[in-house]
């Protein structure tokens, strides 16, 4: 996977993260979501080369990034405008300072975030299957709730979360991976071989309840830019086959492109046939939709 790009440790807000990157073109910046990495990405990235100079990085606390210490009174370091800067900072490292911006996940907040703070290095946005977490938590309801246990447990102080993942990580990875997936054989050995073994790393698995642990300190932030929206254009792509997980992101009450319309002035959007791990079930459409959407907009500002 990735024969073809560079592995990089670049620092990021007093953070060190792992990046591959390859290509040439306009910059374009992958996000990863939970419980992956930057592997999910080992299917479009090598496509999108041919068009863009791609960044694949793992988020802080995740695959083989550095995992900050942190308590349960500290939920700075895991916040999304932390892991924002992360990114703000591998980007410029690289060169790039304005860069187009594709979010699957955990992703997408670290994506909403820096777009929110960092207006002007973000040339577009791109969400796979994600509702923000304020319109999410601020309409819970029980089908909302049953399809992110994992939100509600990951947020309990710690140790109990980081026990109870770890206490078998494989039966977790498995669940995760198999409920949330309508296309069968969607994940080639090798990256879940990667994904187990991140998995399976207690550091991790403490930093990603820490990150999941944020959301109270995120909101917070999400409150403070209450209608504030984004000024770049927005793609919002989602899986429409979530039969095993009901309710999963929208709840009985919210509507994906109503909600990201409310955050943006111009968004575009569409389902796809697929669960929620869109990389991976569904990548030549997904490497169609950004093709033509992110050149659309290089299009249009060559002409101005």
């Amino acid at each position: 996977m990735f024969e073809n790009f560079e592995r990089s440790q670049i620092d990021g807000d007093g953070c060190r993260i792992n990046v591959v990157h390859g290509g040439t073109g306009p910059a374009l910046l992958l996000l990863h979501g939970y419980p992956q990495n930057h592997v999910e990405w080992h299917k479009v990235a090598p496509c999108l080369t041919k068009h863009f100079s791609v960044v694949c990085p793992d988020l802080r606390g995740y695959g083989d990034s550095e995992k900050p210490p942190s308590t349960n009174d500290d939920l700075s370091t895991y916040c999304k405008k932390a892991s924002a800067r992360d990114q703000i900072a591998v980007m410029r490292h690289l060169g790039h300072h304005q860069f187009h911006l594709v979010g699957h996940d955990r992703g997408v907040r670290v994506g909403l975030r820096l777009a929110l703070d960092h207006p002007n290095s973000v040339l577009s946005f791109t969400n796979l299957d994600v509702m923000p977490s304020m319109e999410a938590f601020e309409n819970m309801d029980a089908s909302l709730a049953y399809s992110w246990f994992h939100w509600l447990l990951m947020r309990q102080p710690s140790p109990l979360p980081e026990t109870i993942f770890s206490a078998n990580p494989k039966l977790f990875l498995d669940f995760f991976l198999e409920n949330w997936t309508s296309v069968p054989n969607s994940f080639t050995e090798a990256a879940y071989e990667e994904y187990l073994r991140c998995f399976s790393d207690p550091e991790t698995v403490r930093a990603m309840c820490a990150d999941y642990r944020s959301v109270t300190l995120d909101m917070k932030h999400d409150d403070t830019d209450r209608g504030k929206q984004l000024s770049c254009p927005v793609l919002v792509l989602w899986g429409s086959e979530m039969s095993k997980r009901p309710g999963w992101q929208t709840g009985k009450n919210l509507d994906m492109m109503s909600v990201w319309r409310a955050r943006a002035s111009n968004v575009r959007g569409k389902a796809l046939e697929c669960g929620h791990f869109i990389p991976e079930e569904k990548p030549e459409e997904l490497v169609s939709e950004l093709l033509e959407f992110i050149l659309s907009i290089e299009k249009e500002q060559n002409h101005d």
